[in-house]
């Protein structure tokens, strides 16, 4: 399987990629998450578990900046991404990717433009050297054949897989995954899962996956988060997490999903 072109360098090369200071986030009277810590480092695979509604999502969306913490501050890279000016805010969100739940291509566009359209437009790439960077991604993801296609002429397994050939496209620091899998038929999840091992395992890139998919997470993760009411209450190597966890907790947790 050919692998994609390396992220794009990072200020910090090396060390702490990711960031979260005393981060609070609320809605209405609910706090989501309760001055959070947590640090990623570079090149490294963390996933978060836990119970819904525990504050994992939440810190996905802080970081694409679909969310503002009420306090806390977050670094990536090296830079503040909260708080900051929206000068600021762009140049960090170039350097993240995010994969979604629903897939969110878009409707009116073939697969190839679906993955050229922001690295031309965002990134300035001329557009044959974006088509290139796609042609390798689609390869990657085992949809070479299917790139002149619209979204609704795939299945919801390769429109997923789309999504994430999209996401790698920018060349991003950090990817994040939200629950990938969980629109998707039960057929379709081990394919797209099966992509995800294979960029795991072939790239430097950093990845923070929020998923239900516990297999999976002890086989890419080199980190594990479990969450309970927006904060971390026990994390460690997946070994220590899925079959010597301390915290009565994740052990009431791991009995009920795995």
């Amino acid at each position: 399987m050919k692998q994609p072109d390396a992220p794009a360098s990072s200020p910090a090369a090396t060390g702490e990629l990711i960031r979260f200071d005393q981060v609070t986030k609320r809605f209405g009277d609910h706090t989501v998450l309760d001055k959070l810590d947590f640090s990623v480092e570079t090149g490294k695979h963390v996933t978060l578990i836990g119970p819904s509604g525990s504050g994992k999502t939440t810190i996905l969306r802080l970081l694409m900046t679909l969310a503002k913490p009420e306090e806390g501050t977050i670094t990536v890279g090296g830079q503040q991404l909260f708080p900051a000016d929206e000068r600021q805010v762009r140049e960090i969100r170039k350097n993240i990717g995010m994969v979604f739940q629903q897939f969110n291509l878009f409707p009116n566009m073939k697969v190839l433009r679906n993955i050229t359209e922001a690295p031309v437009t965002v990134l300035g790439l001329p557009k044959d050297e974006a088509e290139q960077r796609a042609r390798d991604l689609l390869d990657l993801v085992g949809l070479s054949d299917h790139l002149d296609k619209y979204p609704n002429q795939l299945s919801g397994g390769q429109q997923q897989r789309v999504a994430i050939a999209r996401a790698l496209a920018m060349r991003p620091q950090v990817l994040l995954l939200d629950e990938v899998t969980s629109a998707l038929d039960p057929e379709l999840v081990a394919g797209v899962l099966d992509v995800l091992r294979d960029i795991a395992r072939s790239t430097d890139i950093t990845m923070l996956c929020v998923t239900h998919e516990m297999n999976f997470a002890r086989d890419i993760s080199d980190r594990v988060l479990m969450f309970d009411s927006g904060k971390v209450i026990e994390a460690g190597g997946p070994e220590k997490i899925f079959t010597e966890p301390e915290h009565s907790r994740t052990r009431e947790f791991l009995s009920a999903v795995l």
